[in-house]
């Protein structure tokens, strides 16, 4: 749920004349590619992207016939259509489009002006949500290498280059390379630009969201703290970029379990982003989204409800139904369904999220791979192991070729795995594979993470199912300590290891020692989620 604050280079050819021609269609040429070059632009930032293109296909009509179809201002015309088939999920189209406005700017200025860095970074971006990640990164580093030499490295371009590069990374899962990128990026947007720059924010926020990412909560939240406090003061508090940086501060409580003080804020991003973009714009419906997310993990199904398929109304209008953004509203449903166990209306979704992932990105994107991990899911609750597995294995499979066998999804599928053959009872194959995750996630997350506290939980699990209580306590204890530090005492995660540890004590007819985590476990679900959601139920139960 979190969003990164960029945008690929969008560079419009419009004349100071623009104003005077919003309303008429000018008869002189260049005042009509003004005129449609704007409409284009507007219609793009509205979310109207089949407007967009087809004012930008207007434009390139009438370029060509005044300056051929090998001018600079066709190949940025010929770019903008690219970025907005590509925002639509026509990623075939976006790539031809963006090719040409390549192979065009090289023949125009050459390969050594930072135009043609600009056009190499937008295929590079298109390679990045295709997850063509091999094919992303050597144009990003051709990209900065131009930048480099053309405009120097204390250059604001060079600092946008190394950005783009540095979200790479972060889509793979190499933070390690990716920090250094956001501080370099940092450090020279706060020179050349100054702190209160907007786009100092962006690198702020981008580095939040790193630290987000792998866990590190309290490094993130003063970051999120300070873009919000810049972007205001900048941009103004009913700008998008204000609503989305909000919207990271409260993707980052949510995550800490602060559900009280994450509503507000995605409250407050969503009525932002309907004032300055409308109730049809796919930010709004991003909005949504996460406050439905919100609601959903509070146990809130029925006000979750109504919010994902009011976002999936917007997107299907907005989008088509052929779109990413329409299939992760599908699965996002369906895991609704999912979570309050109407399977019967949860598998239809998945497949469909299947399908479209399929077609629009590919049998071996990370999102297909997430889509049969879902539907594997799905199967492994309903206890259909036979059907489960093979699609445990693919999205396994999948995640190995396209991200590496270090990156944590690839130890969520190997995890996935070992808990199918955990519940078949198949312990000899799960251990290796929970121990592997593990060992992944150590080395990727580091071991103060909350997935690395889960992967222990998972062992310990294990271990205690195997009657291997001297193993699986040390593993409860280290998890439970890891998740206090990095969650706090009323995250609903901890009171899932207090409730595990309880629960091995029980097991170990130690009930002394189990009744008191019970009722800490209680007491935190109580608080955090409320008396209505199934885990307080589970606790009063245990108790």
């Amino acid at each position: 749920m979190k969003a990164a604050r960029f945008t690929l280079s969008f560079l419009l050819f419009l004349s100071a004349a623009n104003a005077l021609f919003a309303q008429q269609i000018p008869k002189d040429l260049d005042e009509q590619i003004s005129y449609y070059a704007q409409e284009g632009n507007k219609a793009y930032e509205a979310g109207n992207y089949m407007g967009a293109i087809a004012s930008f296909e207007k434009a390139k009509e009438i370029v060509a016939e005044k300056y051929g179809n090998n001018d600079i201002y066709y190949a940025t015309l010929v770019n903008n259509l690219a970025l907005s088939h590509a925002i639509m999920g026509n990623y075939s189209q976006a790539e031809l489009l963006y090719r040409e406005a390549l192979a065009i700017t090289k023949d125009a200025l050459g390969e050594a002006h930072p135009n043609y860095a600009t056009a190499l970074n937008n295929l590079a971006g298109l390679y990045q949500a295709m997850g063509n990640y091999a094919q992303a990164e050597p144009l990003f580093k051709e990209a900065i290498t131009i930048g480099k030499k053309a405009l120097g490295e204390a250059h604001p371009y060079y600092a946008a280059s190394l950005h783009y590069l540095a979200l790479l990374y972060d889509a793979m899962g190499n933070y390690a390379q990716a920090e250094p990128l956001y501080k370099e990026v940092l450090a020279i947007r706060k020179k050349a630009l100054g702190e209160e720059h907007p786009d100092y924010a962006a690198s702020l926020n981008n580095l939040a969201n790193l630290y987000y990412s792998i866990g590190n909560y309290a490094q993130a939240e003063p970051l999120y703290k300070e873009d919000i406090a810049i972007t205001k003061k900048a941009l103004g508090d009913m700008h998008p970029d204000y609503a989305t940086s909000l919207n990271n501060l409260a993707n980052l409580y949510y995550s800490m379990g602060n559900y009280a003080q994450a509503e507000p804020l995605y409250k407050e991003s969503l009525a932002i982003r309907k004032i300055a973009l409308g109730d049809a714009h796919p930010d709004y419906a991003a909005s949504l989204n996460n406050l439905a997310g919100l609601y959903e993990s509070m146990g809130n199904y029925a006000q979750a409800e109504p919010l994902y398929k009011e976002v999936l109304a917007i997107r299907k209008k907005a989008l088509g139904e052929e779109h990413p953004d329409y299939a992760a509203s599908l699965n996002n449903l369906a895991n609704l369904y999912y979570s309050i166990g109407n399977y019967a209306q949860a598998e239809p979704l998945f497949k469909e999220v299947l399908a479209i992932r399929k077609k629009a990105l590919g049998d071996v994107h990370p999102d297909y791979a997430t889509s049969l991990n879902n539907l594997a899911n799905l199967y492994y609750s309903m206890g259909n192991y036979a059907q489960a597995e093979p699609l445990y294995k693919a999205a396994l499979d999948i995640r190995k070729k396209v991200l590496g066998e270090n990156h944590p999804d690839y130890a969520t599928s190997l995890n996935n795995l070992a808990n199918l053959y955990y519940s078949m009872s198949n312990y000899a194959q799960a251990e290796p594979l929970y121990k592997q995750a593990l060992a992944i996630r150590k080395k990727a997350l580091g071991e103060e993470h909350p997935s690395y506290a889960t992967s222990l939980n998972n062992l310990a699990g294990l271990y205690e199912s195997m009657g291997n209580y001297v193993q699986a306590e040390p593993l409860y204890k280290d998890a439970l300590a890891i998740r206090k530090k990095a969650l706090g005492e009323n995250h609903p995660d901890y009171a899932t290891s207090l409730n595990n540890l309880a629960n091995l004590y029980y097991s170990m007819s130690n009930y002394a020692q189990a009744e008191p985590l019970y009722k800490d476990a209680l007491a935190i679900r109580k608080k955090a989620l409320g008396e209505e959601h199934p885990s307080y139920a589970t606790s009063l139960n245990n108790l």
